[in-house]
C-alpha cells in the first residue's frame, strides 16, 4: 500500500469515491496538496481530504476507504502519514468529526483523538468534534533525534 499526495490525473477516480465536492472544489484541494491517496498497485482504494478549521487548525473532511479493503490497516496508514506531514509543518493540533451514531468515532479515538464538543445540526445527527494534539509526538520525536 502506497500513501502519496494526490495529482490531478486521480482526478476521476477520487470523484468517484468523493461524491461530496463539487468537481471545481475537488481540483482545488488537490491543487493545495490537501488530499492524499492510498493506492494498491497503482489503483486507488482510500483517500484523506482536508483543510483548515478557523482557517488555522487542519481539519480532517474525509477519511474513505473503498468498502473491500475496510479492516485491512488503510484508514489508519492515511490519518498517520497526515499527521506526520501535519507535524512536520509545526501544526500542534488537529481535528476531524463524526455522527455521534457511526462507529468513526472508535476509529479516531483509539488513534488518541479526544471528544472536544459537537453540535447537533437541523433535523441530523448530533455532530462530534475531535482533536488531537500533536505537540507531545513532535518534543518525542525531538529527543529521540
Amino acid at each position: 500500500m502506497d500513501i502519496r499526495l494526490a495529482q490531478i490525473e486521480d482526478f476521476e477516480a477520487l470523484a468517484a469515491m468523493d461524491s461530496h465536492l463539487h468537481p471545481k472544489t475537488l481540483m482545488a484541494c488537490i491543487a493545495l496538496e490537501r488530499v492524499l491517496v492510498a493506492e494498491e498497485n497503482g489503483v486507488p482504494k482510500g483517500l484523506l481530504r482536508w483543510n483548515f478549521f478557523w482557517d488555522t487548525i487542519p481539519f480532517c473532511n474525509l477519511l474513505w476507504v473503498a468498502e473491500e479493503c475496510r479492516g485491512k490497516g488503510i484508514g489508519s496508514a492515511l490519518l498517520a502519514a497526515w499527521e506526520e506531514s501535519r507535524l512536520a509543518e509545526g501544526d500542534p493540533l488537529l481535528m476531524t468529526s463524526t455522527q455521534a451514531d457511526e462507529t468513526a468515532q472508535f476509529f479516531y479515538r483509539k488513534r488518541g483523538y479526544v471528544v472536544t464538543g459537537g453540535f447537533l445540526p437541523q433535523g441530523e445527527t448530533y455532530e462530534l468534534l475531535l482533536e488531537k494534539r500533536l505537540t507531545a509526538a513532535k518534543e518525542t520525536k525531538e529527543e529521540n533525534a
